[in-house]
């Protein structure tokens, strides 16, 4: 991951930026939100607080004596967890759903021991896999006729079709059979869709939008509470219960963001460094579905600060910085000395110091055993940045690198890097030295989280860049490279990204080399890419009706109880 570039220690005045310098403004829109999550909403009282916490911790116990129950009917269990989860409360009976899903794995012996029914085998099968267990997709078999082809008599069963289709998108490597459900349930639950009746009807289209493997936990709970509590069979005590959590926690973010903006109000980045995007909202938005369990404050607090800083950085280098003043900002960040600010143009200054202030922030919340998460934190953002001026190297010398020069590079730029280092310090004890060590040697499901965002979020912005002087992206590269049309470049990447999502399915399959805690942190930054980059839309730089309905929905508008 480092970068190696020589940097000079030299100590002369600060240059003046020359007004006449032609910058490469990318004109931005300014932020939608405004000054709007600085106050928030008038704070409940503490005894109204302590009542609906007391009335979730009651419900909570109902809800685990519901699950606990549904044991002598596995078919019956096996939906109450999936409701749990994908109602976003998982978190809270990670102990009961482990020791069910563990017993469900441990009396499975490779038939279909729950009537043979295609929506509850591909449930069992979908449900152990998100839980690392190894099951076979062989089960598959039996759903295919004499040809090797899936039966024509599953047409006619789109709960089957569904959760097939969710099943496949938990495939690995080698499994042909998953490989062939994917394109065979997609088709035919594109083509009945609209002959199916709500509920049905409304979660095969959210399906088709977003599967339940690449759908933020958070993010997919509220648009689940409408279609669960339609369901005939749906618990009344985990509805609300569920409700309940989701309200509770957005008023936990509400405070966050409103701590977070006002620091970023100080900042005062806006009208100091006017070129540059101004989403903090969005990037909380971001870090708070990706780690949104309430134990997880300061995560979001760091990262969030961090993800600006990194947004603010990346618009200097690729839309203003002339490459002499980019060398000097990277010089500065290489010293990582308060002193250096005084060799920075005036526009620099206010973000190096900003990006000191937020690391001593960090270095005062670790404790000297774990001196070793601030060291590396410092190197991932000083390999950021020397990879942030590898690329103004390429622009300044209208260099098109390789495909793969350009990865090299571009995985480091895209900035994950550094937040995956971050959500890792977030997760406190669980991330050890050994830990950090096995992320330094970018093993596999890094390297694909990495590829996916990367992909991803060239698919969405390339055009835009490349409406002003910029580096080639993947696209330009992998065109020049091959010879081939912005069409096959896509179809490649495409290609590319779902391989990817194998590795990802695969590595976290037991055992895992890691746990699984910090493994869901690399799945849902991989998430993430799926919701700000999908249909080559970046809803990040670019935030329209789908960013603000999303940001509503988990920031402002609690769930009607």
């Amino acid at each position: 991951m480092a970068l190696i570039l020589a940097t000079s220690n030299g100590s002369s005045p600060a240059p003046v930026a020359n007004s006449e310098t032609t910058r490469r403004t990318a004109n931005y829109q300014p932020s939608i939100w405004g000054n709007s999550f600085i106050v928030s909403n008038t704070p409940e009282d503490e005894i109204t607080l302590a009542h609906k916490e007391q009335q979730l911790e009651d419900l909570k116990e109902e809800v685990r004596r519901e699950l606990i129950a549904a044991a002598s009917n596995p078919s019956k269990q096996l939906k109450f967890i999936d409701a749990i989860q994908r109602l976003g409360v998982a978190y809270h009976f990670e102990n009961e759903i482990e020791q069910a899903l563990q017993s469900t794995y441990d009396n499975y012996h490779g038939i279909a021991d729950i009537n043979d029914d295609l929506y509850d085998v591909a449930l069992r099968f979908r449900l152990l896999r998100q839980q690392g267990f190894n099951i076979s997709c062989d089960i598959f078999k039996r759903y295919k006729d004499e040809k090797g082809r899936f039966k024509k008599s599953l047409i006619n069963d789109p709960y089957g079709l569904l959760g097939l289709y969710e099943a496949a998108h938990l495939r690995v490597w080698e499994e042909d059979i998953l490989d062939e459900a994917l394109p065979f349930t997609t088709t035919h639950l594109k083509s009945i869709v609209e002959h199916l009746e709500y509920p049905l009807a409304a979660q095969v289209t959210h399906a088709l939008e977003r599967p339940i493997r690449k759908g933020l936990e958070r993010l997919e709970a509220r648009p689940f509470m409408s279609i669960y509590q339609d369901e005939a069979s749906h618990s009344k005590a985990l509805l609300k219960f569920a409700k309940l959590d989701f309200n509770l926690l957005q008023s936990l973010y509400k405070k966050e963001l409103s701590n977070i903006s006002r620091w970023w109000k100080d900042l005062d980045f806006s009208s100091k460094l006017p070129f540059a995007r101004d989403r903090l909202v969005e990037g909380y938005f971001w870090i708070a579905t990706c780690c949104f369990e309430p134990q997880y404050s300061y995560a979001r607090r760091i990262q969030t600060k961090l993800h600006a800083l990194i947004t603010t950085m990346d618009d200097m280098f690729d839309a203003y910085g002339t490459f002499e003043e980019l060398e000097l900002f990277t010089e500065a960040i290489g010293r990582w000395d308060i002193n250096s600010v005084h060799q920075l143009p005036e526009y620099m200054k206010p973000c190096y110091q900003a990006v000191l202030d937020v690391y001593k922030e960090i270095e005062e919340m670790e404790n000297t055993e774990r001196s070793y998460c601030v060291h590396h934190t410092k190197d991932a953002i000083k390999s950021l940045v020397q990879a942030y001026l590898v690329e103004a190297k390429w622009l300044h010398g209208k260099y098109i690198p390789t495909i793969e020069e350009y990865m090299g590079i571009a995985m480091v730029t895209v900035g994950v890097p550094v937040l995956t280092i971050m959500s890792f310090i977030g997760m406190r004890e669980t991330a050890t030295k050994e830990v950090f060590d096995w992320l330094l040697q970018n093993p596999k499901i890094v390297r694909a989280t990495y590829i996916i965002i990367r992909l991803m979020d060239d698919m969405a912005s390339h055009k835009f860049e490349q409406e002003r002087e910029h580096i080639a992206s993947s696209i330009e590269c992998y065109m020049k490279q091959h010879g081939v049309s912005e069409q096959q470049a896509y179809d490649e990447f495409h290609k590319q990204t779902e391989n990817a999502w194998k590795d990802i399915n695969e590595e976290c399959l037991r055992p895992t080399t890691v746990p699984m805690l910090l493994l869901s942190r690399l799945l849902n930054f991989a998430r993430s890419g799926d919701v700000m980059y999908k249909s080559h839309k970046d809803i990040f730089t670019h935030p329209g009706e789908v960013t603000k309905n999303n940001i509503s929905m988990l920031l402002i508008d609690p769930v009607p109880i």
